[in-house]
């Protein structure tokens, strides 16, 4: 969680200059903004990092739900709640919440690597804050371009008419649109998935009630009860979530 945090603090706020607390003459505290110091020949400006810094925390969730397995992970879990039939147990609060945990945990290989690659060189004055975001947005598209369908990659590449380009040229205004497609692909996949044991029990208790002559009684009253049955017995939060975490391309 640590390194998370700075991964993603330290690169979006590059250098953002030193803000302290001072005493003026008569002995008033004070405030000093400074965003005037002096830069490494070749780094950006400390106000233009300023302004960077601010515009990427604003899409900050954007880049989450965007640019990560979050959505993937949401959308199966939205699934299986759904397909129980317990519209509000677990709750879209605890869904978002189990959701973003299992994302910093499916992330955190990619994340190292980006915390020991541009971070920790970053921090250390080794390297220039443009080459450490570069570093650090290659080890996104690498995770990204894993999970990608070639098809969904080649659909974006040729809406966009830039030409034919090895996985390492693919700006990411292909890869990340083309990342989420696949995502939204797999997550419906295997929600149908999940949908496919349950319907059969909707089905055994609609028939049955039918045969019995009870037309009149709503079949999910009946069904609830044996849908959680079997999905308690299968252990089914272990599985869906084993499926999940299994089904990334993490390397």
């Amino acid at each position: 969680m640590k390194k998370f945090y700075l991964v993603f603090f330290i690169l979006s706020v590059f250098s953002m200059g030193d803000v302290y607390a001072q005493t003026t003459g008569t002995g008033a505290p004070g405030l000093r903004i400074d965003v005037t110091g002096s830069n490494e020949e070749g780094d950006f400006g400390v106000a233009i990092q300023l302004v960077v810094a601010m515009t990427i925390l604003t899409l900050g969730p954007s880049v989450i739900m965007m640019m990560t397995c979050f959505t993937r992970i949401v959308i199966v879990l939205g699934f299986v709640r759904n397909a129980i039939g317990v519209n509000a147990a677990p709750s879209s609060q605890i869904i978002v919440g189990l959701a973003l945990f299992l994302t910093f945990f499916v992330m955190g290989p990619v994340w190292d690597r980006i915390y020991d690659d541009a971070v920790v060189p970053y921090m250390d004055a080794t390297m220039k804050s443009g080459d450490a975001l570069m570093l650090a947005t290659a080890h996104m598209k690498d995770f990204m371009m894993n999970q990608t369908r070639q098809e969904d990659a080649q659909f974006f590449l040729e809406i966009s008419r830039q030409g034919a380009m090895t996985r390492d040229e693919l700006p990411l205004s292909i890869v990340v649109p083309s990342f989420v497609l696949s995502e939204l692909r797999t997550a419906f996949q295997m929600g149908f998935l999940i949908f496919i044991p349950f319907i059969i029990v909707d089905f055994i208790v609609a028939s049955s009630l039918m045969s019995m002559g009870m037309m009149m009684m709503p079949p999910v009253v009946i069904s609830m009860p044996f849908k959680l049955l079997l999905f308690v017995l299968v252990d089914g939060w272990y599985l869906v979530i084993q499926s999940v975490v299994n089904s990334f391309n993490v390397v």
